[in-house]
């Protein structure tokens, strides 16, 4: 899970990266929450999932871990994707899928905290 972790972070930090660029030129900051929110769940929390299922290695070979990825994968661009069209079409048609994917980003993210809470106690007491 470590490197896919990581190999997905850093294409949200370009995705990221180019679409700052891109507002930053044009002067339209429409997108700014979307711009945001591509860093913070894309680039941030999945580097981070990765630097800590690396510190916790037992916790990345789980199930778990598994659906936790897939669930964040799935819910950040379709949270994201969804409401770009919002804020580009102007129009809340899609405000269910942009629900939708943030409930999965949500799921993953407790499936994670109980991820950490089981191998983290574990792992830390076999090194010692």
């Amino acid at each position: 899970m470590t490197a896919r972790f990581m190999k997905i972070a850093v294409v949200y930090l370009f995705i990221g990266v180019c679409m700052g660029l891109y507002m930053g030129i044009s002067q339209q900051f429409t997108f700014t929450t979307v711009h945001a929110h591509l860093h913070l769940l894309g680039w941030v929390s999945m580097a981070l999932f990765g630097v800590i299922y690396y510190i916790y290695p037992t916790a990345s070979r789980t199930r778990l871990a598994t659906i936790h990825f897939w669930l964040h994968n799935i819910g950040v661009p379709l949270m994201q994707g969804t409401l770009f069209i919002m804020l580009w079409s102007e129009s809340y048609a899609l405000v269910s899928f942009t629900i939708t994917g943030s409930v999965l980003i949500v799921l993953g993210a407790l499936l994670f905290m109980i991820n950490v809470f089981r191998h983290a106690n574990r792992e830390r007491s076999a090194a010692s």
